[in-house]
């Protein structure tokens, strides 16, 4: 999974860059370095690193910002760093394209685990055990072969994430599938306990395919256990 593989790793600290390096070069990626967003956007576009590891808190241009501009640009894989645990700050990665966070401190050990899920989702060029297109009702259809998923005969565009989400969830229809499965299913089992980024991403596909997210038709909770997709 590693060999050749490029990560940016975007911190104002050089201690928490060494960290950083030591651990990674260790299990066999190659490291760029940029200690602040402006270095950052520059080597993205220069480097074409294979992924980015993304502090928030840098002065000048934080990390919201530096990843407003990357995306831009590029769709390369970015990790957020970040002291906070709010889910106000993760709702506002997530929104301007993260695809992962890892919170501060963490172990060597956890963020070789999060960067080796995240290079493993991105390799996959299909979720599929499906194929073809199925209808779940007269407004939501869903096209495994063409990945797209159509609201009211329009197609709706979902992140990478969201449309694995709801791929295995169509594939369980009328099941309802704990906490853990959804994780380590649609994220790895590195994500198991990660309970609040899988709210935040089916609050995203609700607001996608549901008529009303606050009512929903197509996914409910089942409190305290998980998620079932309606068999329709």
């Amino acid at each position: 999974m590693s060999e050749h593989r490029r990560i940016l790793v975007v911190d104002d600290e050089a201690r928490m860059r060494r960290f950083v390096r030591m651990n990674l070069e260790l299990e066999g990626f190659l490291v760029l370095e940029a200690s602040d967003g402006l270095e950052a956007i520059r080597k993205t576009r220069e480097e074409m690193p294979d992924l980015v590891l993304l502090d928030v808190e840098m002065p000048k241009l934080d990390g919201f910002e530096t990843l407003r501009e990357i995306r831009r640009t590029s769709p390369v894989p970015v990790i957020m760093l970040t002291v906070r645990s709010e889910e106000d700050d993760l709702i506002r990665g997530l929104d301007l394209g993260a695809d992962d966070y890892v919170t501060k401190p963490f172990s060597a050990r956890e963020l070789v685990s999060r960067v080796n899920a995240l290079l493993r989702r991105v390799e996959l060029s299909s979720p599929g055990d499906h194929s073809g297109r199925i209808d779940i009702d007269d407004r939501l259809s869903v096209d495994f072969d063409r990945r797209e998923v159509l609201v009211d005969g329009k197609p709706v565009k979902l992140r990478p994430t969201e449309y694995r989400l709801l791929h295995h969830m169509v594939q369980n229809q009328g099941i309802t599938l704990s906490h853990e499965q959804l994780l380590s299913k649609v994220w790895g089992p590195e994500y198991v306990d990660d309970n609040q980024l899988l709210r935040v991403y089916i609050a995203y596909l609700r607001q996608n395919i549901e008529p009303d997210p606050s009512n929903p038709r197509y996914i409910f909770n089942e409190r305290g256990y998980g998620y079932r997709f309606a068999d329709v």
